[in-house]
């Protein structure tokens, strides 16, 4: 996993120098954390440290955002947004060699944390601009977060979404209080439509991270893991435009300069990494990815300069690591997380070595649509070798089937679908080919599978 390095951080106020991270995985015995208590507790990490002195805080801040601006919108957002859990994980507590903790913000309302900088920012607008009403393109957290934060300040919403855009997110804005219009096929085309609208109309356009009251109200989310989790050395969070990391990290340095923030991006859509290396943000063309999410096409210039002085590394996930970290979610935490909200995850899963602990991982989102969850859960089930799909050649007769089934049984393996295709100029005049689907129980068992095929004569072709 590509990890871009990052030169010594400006210190926003005094405290401890961060450790040399060989001391990430101390050889003694470890009290893993009670999950419940929301704490953390491992008696070889460090302790926790006191918060830096307010008054240099409150003046450190970037893009002239300062902390106090963050506690602002903590307040603001009381009754509003929930705090949301913070639950342990003794899977990935394992794997890291120290407390892992999940902030839960897939459990918060709307299912993401969007609602937080959605809020400060329309409950900002002076009383004209409130009576022009807001707009807002996106195709599913941003435009449910703007959706109920704008129905809650009584203010009108008009939400553009894509035409494709999966339907459970569409009734759910609408059920927020917001106009939905579908328009385009890409985000682009639906943020050119908003933006078209917001001229022509006058109303608000409420950006989805390009804005200093949005990134303030995501900064909570960094208040309340220090609140959570005093004894925490690392944040993973993931990344699209920025402004959830920017927010985070700003919050989290400005009290705890000693803590780690990592930014974690989909491999086919990370604008970052090369925005970072030339010290701009510059635009590319994102690929396919599950992680919709997070897939941006260029970093907003507000949170960019924060991510660029705070943000102490990026790294970048694959699909296959995606998709096997959103199953651990489900199987192992019994949480529905979006793939863009398990990025964290997957990287912890790719480098678990790489954390210092305590570490807090943010899931971001839930707003995952059935009928995509169905398909990630299949890739992620394959990617672990819980499915096994191959092709065999059989001479076409009665119980040729029934013999290769056969072999199957032997082993084990649960066939969960069968196709003959007879009609193939590859085929001999007696030949047809049989293409498999089964259920397996990892990657051993498909190699004990296939192994005992070969055995049997069987020229094993994967599909």
């Amino acid at each position: 996993m590509p990890a871009l390095p990052r030169t010594a951080l400006p210190a926003l106020a005094s405290g401890p120098a961060e450790p040399p991270v060989s001391a990430i995985r101390p050889e003694k015995a470890r009290s893993w954390p009670n999950c419940e208590t929301g704490r953390m507790v491992d008696h070889t990490s460090h302790p926790p440290h006191s918060s830096a002195d307010p008054a240099a805080t409150a003046s450190a801040g970037l893009a002239g955002i300062t902390v106090d601006e963050v506690r602002e919108a903590q307040k603001l957002l009381s009754g509003v947004s929930r705090t949301t859990a913070m639950e342990g994980s003794r899977y990935l507590s394992e794997l890291v060699g120290a407390p892992v903790h999940l902030k839960c913000e897939n459990l918060q309302r709307t299912g993401s944390f969007k609602i937080r900088g959605a809020y400060v920012r329309i409950a900002g607008l002076s009383a004209e601009e409130r009576a022009a009403g807001v707009v807002a393109a996106s195709a599913g957290n941003h435009a449910q977060g703007v959706a109920l934060a704008a129905s809650l300040l009584g203010v009108a919403s008009t939400v553009f979404m894509p035409v494709g855009a999966p339907l459970p997110k569409v009734a759910a804005t609408r059920d927020y209080g917001a106009e939905v219009r579908l328009h385009g096929q890409v985000v682009d085309e639906t943020l050119a439509a908003a933006q078209e609208y917001a001229r022509q109309t006058g109303a608000v356009f409420i950006h989805p991270f390009d804005h200093r009251d949005i990134i303030a109200g995501q900064g909570t989310v960094g208040l309340e893991i220090l609140e959570q989790c005093p004894e925490v050395r690392t944040v993973v969070v993931g990344m699209g435009g920025g402004g959830l990391a920017a927010g985070v990290a700003l919050a989290v340095k400005a009290l705890r300069p000693d803590v780690r923030v990592v930014g974690v991006q989909a491999a086919a859509a990370a604008c970052y990494p090369p925005s970072l290396a030339v010290g701009r943000p510059v635009a590319i063309e994102p690929l396919a990815t599950m992680a919709d999410g997070i897939k941006v096409g260029r970093p907003g210039d507000v949170p960019f300069g924060i991510v660029r002085e705070l943000v102490d590394e990026v790294r970048t996930v694959t699909e296959d690591e995606l998709s096997g970290a959103l199953l651990l979610c489900l199987e192992r935490a019994k949480l529905v997380v979006e793939p863009a909200g398990a990025s964290p995850v997957a990287a912890l899963l790719s480098s678990p070595g790489s954390f210092e602990g305590p570490v807090v991982a943010v899931l971001s989102g839930g707003n995952v649509d059935p009928l995509l969850m169905q398909r990630i859960l299949r890739h992620g089930m394959a990617a672990a070798g819980r499915y096994l799909s191959f092709r065999v050649r059989l001479t076409d007769r009665p119980g040729a089937l029934a013999t290769l089934l056969g072999v199957l049984t032997v082993v084990d393996a649960n066939v969960l679908d069968v196709g003959h295709v007879r009609i193939d100029p590859r085929l001999g005049l007696t030949e047809v080919e049989v293409e498999l689907h089964l259920e397996t129980k990892g990657p051993e068992h498909c190699a004990e599978v296939t192994a005992a095929l070969r055995e049997a004569g069987y020229d094993v072709l994967a599909v």
